[in-house]
């Protein structure tokens, strides 16, 4: 039986628990990770996700910020939650999908913005992110694990395709060389595989990202990739089928970010 992990920037779980519910009804996801929850546990919507048959919950939250949740139709195990750069933030939760007899570890995590000033001295947001990607490439190695998979708004877009015009992002937060440099250092150290782009090529454009400042976003379809996907090579030789799903980004109310889903034998 496959397994299907969909990851989403819901950009506040209570405030758009409706679109929630409608993705786990028309797509179904064995697991569905979840960033930017941005409210503390006490308060997270468990009932809406048990309603829809996705009764085993993890979740690392906080008041109004951040915020991760893991919701499964399987059995969950060995729940951990990492900091970083010696903050508070609920930014990772792992856990392990007991599915069927082999079993897959999912790290959710949401990488800061960084802002808006790609200058570390003068923007402390964009050193904090600088500091972040520097300290998941020093514990890259050991995430990756057997059978593990890597997901979320990891803010960051890698690759010229991954944004609609490279030469006038290369100074915007989110593309700069500094960032996309650790990113790929993070990538490599795990080993980890970018599974959407194994169905993408990349000299294709790939978004899951529309600014909200946009009013005509799929006209003018100025995106960035700044959701991901990997996992660890015998993992990655799995992965049959991957949706990134651009509808959602019309639905009442949305999210700028829209989910991604991707099936694994």
């Amino acid at each position: 039986m496959p397994l299907t992990i969909a990851t989403w920037n819901i950009n506040s779980v209570r405030l758009r628990i409706d679109l929630v519910a409608r993705l786990l009804a028309e797509h179904a996801p064995d697991v569905i990770c979840l960033q930017e929850t941005k409210c503390p546990d006490a308060n997270f919507p468990s009932g809406a996700f048990r309603d829809a048959g996705y009764t085993h919950i993890a979740m690392h939250g906080q008041k109004g910020y951040h915020g991760v949740a893991i919701a499964s139709r399987l059995p969950l195990s060995d729940t951990d939650k990492r900091l970083f750069c010696g903050r508070e933030d609920a930014r990772h939760i792992s856990v392990k999908v007991d599915y069927e007899d082999r079993p897959v570890t999912i790290h959710n995590v949401y990488i800061p913005a960084g802002g808006d000033e790609p200058d570390p001295e003068a923007n402390w947001k964009f050193a904090h992110k600088l500091s972040f990607l520097e300290e998941m490439e020093a514990c890259a190695a050991g995430l990756a694990g057997p059978r593990s998979v890597l997901v979320g708004d990891l803010n960051v877009a890698p690759l010229e395709t991954d944004v609609w015009s490279h030469k006038q992002l290369l100074k915007v937060v989110s593309h700069t060389p500094p960032e996309t440099e650790r990113f790929e250092r993070m990538r490599v150290a795990g080993p980890w595989v970018d599974v959407m782009r194994n169905f993408v090529p990349p000299e294709e454009k790939l978004f899951t990202w529309w600014s909200y400042r946009s009013p005509n976003w799929e006209t003018n379809d100025r995106g960035r990739r700044l959701d991901h996907v990997w996992a660890t090579p015998d993992l990655a030789a799995e992965a049959q089928e991957m949706t990134v799903l651009r509808e959602a980004r019309n639905w009442p109310r949305p999210s700028d970010h829209v989910p991604v889903l991707v099936r694994f034998a």
